[in-house]
């Protein structure tokens, strides 16, 4: 194999930056054979040298530097890989690579939810590639099977546990018996959570995910900033504990559904059946649950997140790279996000809730809140009192299906009960798939 190496310069030193190198590394006469020339690292950039890095690669001091124009501008790297995450100045640097004519593998998620038309016209401008399979579900291939393997079908629902981090924490409150701030805590201790952990489990990185999910499922633009969000940090063990007695399982999950040409988009806490195909996946472990006009149900499952498998996905965006610059040709997937759908508002939302509340241990508590919930519309599956003291109980309710709307307006009316002293959660329940 004598042809001139493919060079490539990497953006971002740290967990996916060192993945990607190792794993370059470490399967290189593959890689090499794979896309019929050497590729080849040229340089890596980051900003702080002096850190520790999740995997130990000897690097010659020539490859490293603090500067990115080595890599923007140099006239060699055809592929730049960015692993800097977020939007500044991450931003900048992809469209200077994009406008140098060099093609760009990211695994930025954020970056390709708020920036991606822009990101993709550039690159169709300049007639290179982007490639970015690692923003979503880290090693596990969900973005190319939506956009070639399935794209045949009709996308009509995505049901996603897309962030490992929240996925590990409700793992241990729920087998553990342990609150929110003791899971958050050991997940930090063993490196699956950041040490501000605000991106994880307020929900912001799997609501990312699914906008970029959903604008190729659903074939439109999806703007991040519609797609309702909660985080998992006022779950407690209690409502793990009540869910499981109720046949449940909570998860933080990511949902996009197709109804009658418009978009259910939301991230949140769940309760899941015991029965569905997402609730046995534990730890720091992510799937993807996909349902086709013609495929029916899949589901994609492995390690969400990471070091390697991150790495693994971002390797294989660039070796598809490089063999279409073998071939002198692209491999973009032309945007498919040519429809304009309306998103709905989460009060059109119809599903069952649970709700735990703390009330006075008196007569007449239960019919004072079953009224509310009759004149509202709610209909209610089952009531539980769980634990009483005296003065004060915990009950837990469950409803049948109902819109988001009346349920709000049920809580709202509820919380002004003199014999209802907390609602202590409110999560909304799926069926079964």
């Amino acid at each position: 194999m004598a042809e001139q190496p493919i060079f490539v310069g990497i953006i971002g030193y740290g967990k996916i930056g060192s993945g990607t190198h190792k794993t370059l590394l470490d399967n290189q006469e593959s890689v090499d054979r794979k896309v019929g020339r050497p590729v080849r690292v040229k340089k890596l950039v980051d900003i702080d040298w002096s850190s520790p890095r999740p995997v130990a690669i000897d690097i010659p001091p020539a490859m490293k530097t603090a500067n990115a124009d080595e890599v923007l501008e140099d006239p060699d790297i055809a592929i730049v890989v960015e692993c800097i995450g977020g939007t500044d100045p991450a931003l900048d640097y992809v469209l200077r690579a994009l406008r140098a004519g060099k093609s760009l593998v990211t695994s930025n998620k954020e970056l390709i939810a708020r920036h991606g038309k822009e990101l993709f016209d550039t690159a169709a401008q300049h007639n290179v590639d982007l490639m970015f399979e690692g923003s979503v579900g880290g090693g596990i291939p969900i973005l190319r099977p939506l956009k070639s393997c399935l794209a045949g079908n009709r996308i009509t629902r995505i049901v996603g546990i897309v962030n490992g981090t929240t996925n590990f924490i409700l793992t241990q409150m729920s087998q553990q018996h342990v609150e929110f701030q003791e899971a958050l805590a050991e997940a930090t201790r063993l490196g699956y959570a950041e040490l501000d952990p605000a991106n994880d489990v307020e929900g912001f990185d799997a609501t990312f995910k699914l906008a970029i999910l959903t604008s190729i499922a659903f074939e439109t633009r999806v703007q991040v900033d519609r797609i309702y969000r909660e985080g998992i940090t006022k779950l407690g063990a209690r409502d793990m504990e009540y869910a499981s007695q109720l046949g449940y399982t909570i998860k933080l999950l990511a949902i996009g559904t197709e109804i009658d040409g418009a978009l259910e988009l939301r991230v949140h806490p769940t309760l899941l059946p015991d029965e569905h195909p997402l609730a046995t996946v534990s730890g720091p472990f992510n799937a993807i649950f996909v349902r086709g006009s013609s495929v029916g149900e899949v589901m994609f499952y492995g390690q969400g997140a990471g070091t390697m498998p991150t790495g693994s996905a971002v390797v294989g965006d660039i070796i598809d790279v490089a063999r279409n610059i073998r071939s002198g040709a692209t491999g973009r997937v032309a945007c498919t996000c040519f429809e304009g759908k309306r998103i709905l508002p989460i009060e059109d939302l119809e599903t069952r809730y649970y709700l735990r509340l703390q009330v006075a241990d008196r007569p007449g508590v239960l019919a004072a809140v079953a009224k509310v919930f009759g004149e509202e519309g709610v209909s209610l599956a089952s009531v539980l009192q769980m634990d009483a003291s005296g003065e004060s109980a915990e009950i837990v309710w469950l409803t049948h299906t109902t819109k988001e709307r009346q349920m709000q307006q049920s809580l709202q009316r509820i919380s002004d009960l003199p014999e209802v002293h907390e609602i202590s959660g409110c999560i909304r329940a799926e069926a079964a798939e």
